[in-house]
């Protein structure tokens, strides 16, 4: 992954932009890194990748909570408890 100084993204930005279209490209200040600049198409397939995980872990524990005994009637009262 290339890596280019903030201040080399700012005054190249044109030229930054269409190598993030290749690949990343990491943006450092004072020698830290401070972002990744991804394609918008690199950008999507980051966002559905972490919404499936989301989606599989959310349904894991689901499992998980009906195989411990956990019900729709003993959540709800659960979550009506306010003490």
């Amino acid at each position: 992954m290339p890596t280019v100084s903030a201040t080399h993204a700012k005054q190249n930005f044109a030229a930054t932009i269409d190598a993030a279209q290749r690949e990343p490209v990491r943006i450092q200040r004072h020698e830290r890194d401070i972002a990744v600049l991804v394609s918008a198409d690199e950008y999507e397939k980051i966002h559905k990748m972490r919404v499936e995980e989301l989606i599989r872990l959310s349904e894991e524990n689901g499992r998980y909570a009906e195989s411990q005994g956990m019900t729709d009637e003993l959540l709800e009262q659960l979550l009506a408890d306010k003490g």
